[in-house]
């Protein structure tokens, strides 16, 4: 049985090297070479401007390749306790700085692979009859 696994034929081409200098031009220059949505450019420049300043807050702003996975974790912990964000909101912030670490400054990074996703909450619907909820009206049975 034939694999394309490790068939240099099939592998995924490596992107070209970046010209912008400064990060987040590096960001969108990457993010429009991958074909990435207008709005998805957006908040990802945004999470990632974001992250960067939160941590610079202090006085010292440094780049996200000095930053590590405490600087991470931290920022995603802030924003689910904190801000308390949705869970779509922390994984939209997640995938920004994935693509940062991953695409943009290239560091292979185990550590991102194991923080952990939010899960959502399950929501039950309440069915109105009458302008009373069934359970209103099963009490009164």
């Amino acid at each position: 049985m034939y694999s394309y696994i490790n068939d240099p034929k099939h592998s995924k081409p490596s992107a070209p090297p970046l010209v912008a200098t400064r990060l987040l031009d590096q960001v969108r220059e990457r993010l429009r070479y991958m074909h990435y949505s207008l709005q998805t450019e957006k908040s990802y420049v945004y999470w990632i401007k974001f992250f960067v300043r939160w941590h610079g807050r202090l006085g010292t702003m440094r780049h996200p390749r000095e930053m590590g996975q405490m600087e991470v974790e931290a920022f995603l912990t802030m924003l689910a306790t904190e801000r308390r964000v949705s869970t779509s909101t922390h994984r939209q912030a997640l995938s920004a700085l994935l693509y940062l670490y991953k695409e943009v400054i290239r560091q292979d990074l185990p550590w991102l692979q194991e923080i952990g996703r939010p899960v959502p909450t399950k929501r039950l619907g309440a069915i109105f009859i009458g302008g009373q909820t069934v359970p209103g009206l099963i009490s009164r049975i």
